[in-house]
């Protein structure tokens, strides 16, 4: 893999995105005994190994996405996609903040995405590399969302 492709894209990422960055302390997280069914039923969404998911948790402000967003990728992220594997069960997180202009809006979505991906399942830092020589211009985060989703995470995600 070129470095210096893995480089500009570690650039891009927005680290402040990830879900124990120091720009987010305090780390939102649900209390104990606290929103159990919710967690429950997306921990067995997660739990069932014959089936890649995706969660995509939304809702409107102020109701806990961030807390139980939090509170699911601390649990997952020590997990492994299967025992004695280094690549770890939380593939990436980004959480959207409207204080934050990296943060605000879906730009440096995909490019963070892919950064976390290629760095937590290191069988697809050559996917996300060759995406970005055959096109660079994934680096910019004015580049449509839809090439952005293709070639830096969905493509990679199906040579999992």
């Amino acid at each position: 893999m070129s470095e210096g492709t893995w480089e500009k894209l570690s650039q891009v990422a927005v680290k402040g995105a990830q879900y124990d960055s120091r720009e987010r302390q305090p780390h939102p997280k649900c209390l104990k005994g606290t929103r159990v069914d919710l967690l429950n039923v997306i921990y067995g969404l997660l739990d069932k190994q014959e089936k890649n998911q995706i969660v995509w948790l939304h809702g409107t402000a102020g109701v806990g996405k961030s807390a139980v967003a939090f509170t699911i990728a601390e649990r997952m992220r020590d997990l492994k996609v299967t025992e004695g594997s280094k690549e770890k069960r939380l593939a990436g997180t980004f959480f959207f903040s409207r204080k934050h202009t990296k943060r605000c809006t879906t730009g440096y979505f995909f490019a963070t995405l892919a950064y976390q991906l290629g760095s937590n399942f290191p069988s697809i830092r050559s996917d996300v590399n060759k995406a970005i020589i055959e096109n660079p211009a994934l680096l910019d985060h004015d580049t449509s969302l839809r090439d952005h989703m293709e070639a830096l995470f969905l493509r990679p995600l199906r040579n999992l």
